[in-house]
């Protein structure tokens, strides 16, 4: 696979194995509040200093730790978390977009909510389109924005075909449109229409879905 040759996959897949031990775990756990001295970790972990001495080693090769020696006392050492090797250790591959296309059905509500909450998370454009769009965005999705600070008062539902341009990176979050359109290319999200059930609670349901979502997408989408 390209992914098995790519050197970031590589650094990844370290990582994971070095953490992949109880006590490396523990070591890490206790690297992310501050330095330790390997006296101090010993200390803490009750681990047999040759044991501490394997895990540390395994974590350095990693890249997940690092030692520098204490200016007070240059026989001593402290090790330390390297800054941001925990950021890409969730699974999942960067992709580049020039915009982030939301499609539903009627594009009343979970397309809608979407775009709305992707453009706060991202500097990446964003818009929404349906498979068949409805005269106007459904009540329940104006009430649940407003409850949440977004503004859909100007959202008007479009159809999919006038606005899918080159370079959009497609998320479908209703089924139906999903496996009407099997062609489309980009991630698909199983959201429950909360337009069905015509309540509160499902709106504020998909609202919730949506949002962690795009709280987890946001950060491995660049700018083409």
């Amino acid at each position: 696979m390209e992914t098995e040759l790519s050197a970031g996959f590589r650094e990844r897949l370290a990582r994971h194995a070095a953490l992949a031990d109880a006590g490396r775990l523990r070591i890490v756990d206790l690297l992310t509040l501050g330095d330790r001295s390997p006296s101090e970790l010993q200390a803490e972990l009750g681990m047999p200093s040759n044991l501490l001495a394997h895990h540390l080693r395994i974590l350095e090769d990693a890249g997940l730790a690092a030692r520098h020696r204490s200016e007070a006392d240059r026989r001593r050492s402290y090790i330390r978390l390297v800054a941001g090797s925990l950021e890409d250790l969730v699974p999942g591959s960067g992709h580049k977009a020039r915009r982030v296309l939301f499609v539903c059905t009627r594009n009343s509500a979970r397309s809608q909510l979407a775009a709305a909450l992707w453009r706060q998370a991202s500097a990446i454009p964003a818009a929404s389109a349906g498979t068949h769009p409805a005269d106007r965005i459904s009540g329940g999705a104006l009430e649940v924005a407003a409850r949440h600070g977004l503004d859909l008062a100007d959202a008007v539902p479009q159809q999919l075909d006038q606005v899918m341009g080159e370079g959009d990176f497609v998320v479908t979050v209703c089924d139906n449109a999903h496996e009407e359109v099997p062609g489309l290319q980009g991630v698909h999200w199983s959201i429950p229409d909360p337009v069905r059930q015509g309540t509160a609670a499902a709106f504020e349901e998909a609202y919730g879905q949506i949002s962690h979502r795009i709280s987890d997408l946001a950060p491995r989408l660049t700018a083409a």
